[in-house]
């Protein structure tokens, strides 16, 4: 089971990466396809907005990552509680306010991962 909790860590932190570089650098060129339904001329406007968003995307990448490098495994088992909880709550919040599709690209992975490290 700690195999699968680290995989499903390591999945979770490269996704949150992703959306980092997204939201931060690719915001303007590749939103406009992502999210077809809102208008091209939205994209310049909210290009800090989504960028300050990409930022905290990042932080939640690092403190998975970091998690996978604590050599302590009590420590690394807290780390890696803390931030996947972070991921839950920001994907509920998120499936409430924006796309409830959110739910399952972010709570449900993290929610497993949770449950995961605490088998493990």
């Amino acid at each position: 089971m700690a195999l699968l909790a680290t995989l499903l860590i390591a999945l979770i932190a490269l996704l949150h990466v992703y959306i980092m570089w997204f939201e931060m650098f690719a915001w303007e060129s590749r939103g406009p396809k992502v999210f077809a339904s809102l208008g091209k001329d939205l994209f310049p406007k909210t290009k800090a907005m989504a960028a300050n968003q990409g930022l905290y995307n990042g932080f939640l990448a690092a403190g998975l990552i970091w998690s996978l490098v604590i050599a302590d495994s009590a420590w690394s088992q807290n780390v890696a509680l803390f931030f996947l909880a972070c991921v839950f709550v920001a994907g509920v919040y998120g499936a409430a306010t924006v796309s409830k599709r959110i739910i399952y690209v972010q709570s449900v992975p993290s929610g497993l991962a949770i449950l995961a490290l605490l088998l493990s």
